[in-house]
C-alpha cells in the first residue's frame, strides 16, 4: 500500500476525530465546570509551582488548560478544553486540539497554562480564528522537581507555557502543532 497526501491526512483526521470523542474528565462544555476546574488548576500549579505566581503577575492574561488528552499509536492527537483568564476574570473559553504523526505509541495527560506577557501577544491570539502554538512560545522547565522557572532570556517571551501535573504514558518523536480555538460553552 502506498501511502499517498490523501491517505495521511485522512488518517490524521480520524486520529484527532477519536482522540476528540476519548472523555479527558471535562466532559461537558458548561462554563461553571470549566470554571471551577480552571480554578482548582491554577491553585494545584501556584501550590507546587510557586515561581508560577511571578509569571502570572507579570502576565496580561492566562490561557488555563486543566485537562488535555494525549494519545497516539503511529497517528495520534490531543483534544481539551479551558479558559481565557484578564484579570483574574474568565473573558473566553477555548478548546485545544492537536494531530500528530510519527513514531509514537501511549496516552498521558496534563494540565498547561499559557502566560501572554504582552498586550501585544494577548490581542493577537483573541483576534485570531484559531491560533497555532508556534516559535513564540517558549516553556518554562521544571527545575529541581519543585518549581517551575523561566530564564531571562524566557522572561522576554511573548508567550510563555507552563506544562505540569503529567500523567500516563508516551514515548516517541512526533511533529504536531496545537490550535486553540474560541468555543461557546
Amino acid at each position: 500500500m502506498t501511502l499517498t497526501r490523501r491517505t495521511f491526512a485522512l488518517g490524521l483526521m480520524a486520529g484527532t476525530t477519536v482522540v476528540a470523542g476519548c472523555g479527558n474528565g471535562i466532559g461537558t462544555t458548561n462554563d461553571q465546570k470549566i470554571d471551577a476546574r480552571v480554578d482548582q488548576t491554577l491553585r494545584f500549579m501556584f501550590l507546587n509551582y510557586p515561581n508560577t505566581r511571578g509569571l502570572a503577575e507579570k502576565s496580561t492574561g492566562m490561557l488555563v488548560m486543566p485537562l488535555v488528552t494525549e494519545a497516539g499509536l503511529g497517528l495520534g492527537g490531543s483534544f481539551g478544553r479551558g479558559a481565557l483568564r484578564v484579570n483574574n476574570i474568565t473573558v473566553d473559553y477555548y478548546s485545544q486540539t492537536s494531530a500528530s504523526a510519527g513514531l509514537q505509541i501511549g496516552a498521558q495527560q496534563y494540565a498547561h497554562v499559557l502566560f501572554f506577557m504582552t498586550d501585544e501577544a494577548l490581542l493577537e491570539f483573541r483576534r485570531s480564528q484559531g491560533w497555532a502554538a508556534g516559535a513564540d512560545v517558549e516553556y518554562a522547565l521544571r527545575d529541581q522537581g519543585d518549581s517551575v522557572r523561566a530564564a531571562t532570556t524566557t522572561s522576554l517571551a511573548p508567550v510563555i507555557a507552563a506544562v505540569f501535573g503529567q500523567a500516563g504514558f508516551r514515548a516517541g518523536a512526533t511533529i504536531e502543532g496545537t490550535k486553540y480555538t474560541r468555543i461557546i460553552p
